[in-house]
């Protein structure tokens, strides 16, 4: 039975919820490459630090997350008050969509890019503005994004889904002829060869977000953080739930930022295994996006046959036998790619023995 549609609010008869990646209900043979978590678990500081918070989960935890903002604006040279903490980067999206969307003002976005933007959008009754590629090399439309007139623009680097890596001179154009709040999303940046970060010490309609899903093994603590000016900050700070990061996760995220040895450890595991399998796909013909992220975005090629159906069969062939990785056929430009989380090693040579056998078999008619 469905919700009588007269109780809705306007934006929500129209609105389509986010779909993520899917979440097994786990056996030891499942191998989870669908959703870009660590594969490796966070530091055993974390745990230590949790663990010494259960006692103290009667009380509220710090409204503003002081510790993790002054730990954070110390990690990046800033100042406390150019850092807010978000209850995973999503919820920094979210008061992104908020505090500037809605009414007249509008919404862009790169097409393809994370589709949860468009969600909160929507959810805000905002007019969204697709800025698309001009072909699946990924390059940073810049005049398009120039164009758009967006008061909000969400740009992902590196790119989701492709992994592409956009540089700071490009980054740097593109901030300096958009007139309305940039966001860079940097829920990988951990990964790549560089950071927008220096970016806003010359630009006040700079916000950047980061995750501690990825890079820190926290994707079952939901913790993010965002990094502006301080004028933008307390504007997001107004429109932000009081409590919105919990006791466990504050104390999480603090001991997970403070383990550099711990960081620094298993994001050079995961680019090493990255460049390992790309290396692979290389010498099987397959075309794949330079990344600067913790997957690969690839296009699979057996017998000479690549397009939407071939990376579809390699899809199903793969989850068939438990192996789960993402597949986008809603867009053109992402049809014929398959992208591919980093796992441990062990569970990369499982998968690169599955494709090797599924580029031996006939061909579906």
């Amino acid at each position: 039975m469905s919700f009588p549609k007269k109780h809705l609010s306007d934006p929500l008869l129209s609105h389509k919820p986010y779909t993520p990646g899917i979440q097994p209900n786990f056996t030891e043979r499942v191998i989870k490459l669908n959703t870009n978590e660590n594969p490796f678990p966070p530091s055993e500081k974390v745990r230590e630090k949790v663990l010494s918070e259960i006692d103290s989960l009667n009380l509220y935890p710090n409204p503003h997350s002081s510790a993790l903002r002054t730990c954070v604006a110390n990690l990046h040279n800033l100042s406390e008050d150019q850092v807010i903490i978000g209850n995973g980067s999503d919820d920094l999206l979210n008061l992104c969509v908020r505090c500037f969307a809605g009414g007249t003002l509008e919404v862009g976005m790169l097409a393809p890019s994370y589709s949860l933007y468009e969600v909160l959008a929507s959810i805000q009754g905002a007019k969204i503005v697709g800025v698309s590629f001009a072909n699946d090399d990924f390059d940073l439309p810049l005049q398009g994004i120039a164009a758009s007139r967006a008061n909000l623009f969400f740009l992902t680097n590196p790119h989701a889904p492709s992994g592409k890596e956009y540089g700071l001179a490009d980054l740097e154009k593109v901030i300096e002829n958009f007139s309305g709040i940039m966001v860079i999303d940097e829920a990988y940046a951990d990964f790549a060869s560089h950071n927008s970060i220096s970016l806003l010490s010359k630009y006040d309609n700079l916000i950047i977000t980061r995750t501690l899903s990825k890079s820190y093994s926290l994707a079952g603590l939901r913790v993010g953080y965002a990094l502006a000016s301080p004028a933008l900050v307390s504007v997001l700070d107004q429109a932000r739930e009081v409590y919105n990061v919990d006791r466990l996760a504050q104390a999480g995220a603090l001991a997970a930022l403070s383990d550099r040895s711990y960081f620094e450890s298993t994001k050079t595991q995961i680019i090493k295994l990255r460049e390992e399998l790309r290396i692979e796909f290389d010498h099987m013909g397959w075309r794949t996006i330079p990344s600067g992220a913790n997957f690969l975005f690839t296009q699979p090629n057996r017998q000479g046959d690549s397009g939407p159906d071939t990376a579809a069969d390699l899809y199903e062939f793969l989850f068939d036998r438990e192996i789960l990785v993402r597949y986008f056929p809603q867009n053109q430009l992402t049809e014929s790619y398959l992208r591919i989380s980093i796992g441990k090693p062990a569970e990369m040579g499982i998968l690169m023995d599955r494709i090797k056998e599924w580029q031996t078999q006939e061909k579906r008619k």
